[in-house]
């Protein structure tokens, strides 16, 4: 997979992009990867290309140390992230919690971009195999770029990082399409943010053999299979509009965004680091960090040897989930035009209050543990839905370099007149496209409704209907 592209479409020319992208997302194949060929390509690429995770002690990690007087797990450079406490409080409408936990530090912000460059006069997107130490399957097909500051400045002593100049200044061989700071997952990552970026190329483009052009179709037929792309990229693909119109909404955007703040305003989340020694409930033995119940997650060591990265050996912690994660939209159409049902939710490490998030969202398995006035709304809903309502479902890797074997079951759940447009306060329904406009800024939108919002956009993609 080395071509070259030769052509620029000028700037000043270039026509409006949702047209551009909306072809793209109507081009399933494409004559410049044909999908045989990146069946070939990418089947080669998870042979070849493989690496070796071995689960070690935390005395074994390389460079990694708890601090003596905070029990805090750090690297000796002080960057990349680091394992510390944390104590959240919250109060909403009359009730009160409140909770310590390991939470993962990383307050630097990396970035995850794409470069797009018209074959033919469609856009297609430059996807990189990539493989990550948490991957369920070896390699998965990530952003153009992926990579931390410390990574890309070179912190941790390996190879530059490729197609870096095209997301940098001085950047005189792209022009920027979309750009904003984007959250991560707020129960893991303590205020986590990541620089999402779409740029379109001017002029050639050199090839590699690691590196592939897409159509927006052809990645959207993707995302219906299990873990091939990853969250890296569904998050930048997520700020991509690939529809043209729509229709109007049951609430404006102005309304929206007031019942957002209205639940920010109202609920109470104050969140205070504390010394990872004074986490209540939670144990650490030789090799791992864990919930005394089994909740959760456990934090655990590992050494990992790879092929295709800038470093091929290292070693670090990863946070492995205690059961998969359910990530549900239910779906109404109101006056023809679907609604996703959003929740205005709050998480321990969000960076600020609550942010828009699927309908549910949970550790199914807990959450059924729980008492009835404590699980999730709607989660009887989602787990019961007959299969003719599922619009999508699949299960979806999150963020390899940091979790180990983290997936989400994702799914749209369609629900008929019959289920109420009159929601909780917490709860308010939204377009596709309403959604896809929050996301030109950061922290509105939550990183599992981005998957969603790619879904969303995949599915109508796919059956030629649902978000036309």
């Amino acid at each position: 997979m080395t071509s070259t592209v030769t052509s620029a479409v000028p700037s000043e020319t270039t026509p409006e992009l949702g047209p551009r992208f909306a072809l793209s997302a109507r081009t399933p194949d494409s004559a410049i990867t044909p999908n045989a060929e990146f069946r070939r390509w990418f089947t080669a690429q998870r042979r070849s290309k493989r690496y070796d995770v071995r689960r070690i002690p935390f005395s074994e990690l390389d460079g990694w140390h708890f601090q003596d007087d905070t029990g805090d797990l750090v690297h000796r450079s002080g960057r990349f992230f680091s394992v510390e406490g944390l104590h959240v409080r919250t109060s909403w409408n009359g009730r009160e919690s409140s909770w310590t936990q390991p939470i993962i530090n990383q307050p630097e912000i990396g970035i995850l971009g794409i470069v797009v460059k018209e074959f033919d006069g469609v856009l297609h997107c430059l996807m990189q195999a990539k493989m990550e130490p948490g991957n369920l399957d070896t390699v998965q097909l990530s952003p153009t770029v992926q990579a931390t500051r410390s990574n890309y400045t070179g912190v941790h002593g390996g190879s530059a990082v490729r197609y870096l100049e095209y997301f940098v200044p001085p950047r005189r061989s792209s022009r920027g399409l979309f750009d904003s700071l984007q959250s991560e997952q707020g129960a893991w990552f303590l205020r986590k943010r990541n620089r999402n970026m779409v740029v379109e190329a001017v002029g050639e483009v050199p090839g590699h053999e690691d590196f592939v052009w897409l159509t927006l179709g052809q990645l959207y037929g993707l995302l219906h299979e299990d873990n091939v792309l990853n969250m890296d990229a569904r998050t930048v693909l997520s700020l991509i509009p690939s529809f043209v119109g729509g229709g109007p909404p049951l609430h404006s955007t102005r309304e929206v965004l007031s019942r957002l703040t209205e639940v920010k305003a109202r609920r109470e989340l104050v969140q205070r680091s504390i010394p990872l020694a004074d986490v209540s409930h939670w144990r650490r033995t030789d090799d791992k960090i864990a919930h005394e119940l089994g909740h959760h997650f456990t934090l655990l060591a590992a050494e990992i040897r790879a092929t295709n990265r800038e470093v091929t050996h290292w070693s670090q912690p990863l946070l492995a989930p205690a059961e998969q994660g359910l990530a549900a939209f239910l779906v109404r159409r109101v006056a023809g035009v679907p609604h996703l049902l959003a929740h205005a939710r709050s998480e321990a490490g969000v960076l600020n209050v609550a942010e828009l998030a699927p309908t549910v969202h949970c550790q199914p398995g807990h959450a059924r543990s729980l008492p009835a006035e404590d699980r999730p709304r709607y989660l009887d809903l989602v787990l019961g839905a007959p299969r003719d309502r599922i619009l999508f479902d699949s299960v979806q890797s999150e963020e390899g370099g940091r979790f180990h074997h983290a997936t989400n079951r994702y799914q749209l759940v369609e629900v008929g007149d019959e289920f109420p447009l009159d929601v909780p306060e917490e709860f308010i329904w939204v377009t596709e496209e309403q959604l896809g406009g929050l996301l030109r800024h950061g922290n509105y939108v939550n990183i599992e409704a981005r998957t969603l919002i790619a879904a969303l956009r995949a599915t109508g993609a796919v059956r030629g209907d649902l978000a036309r």
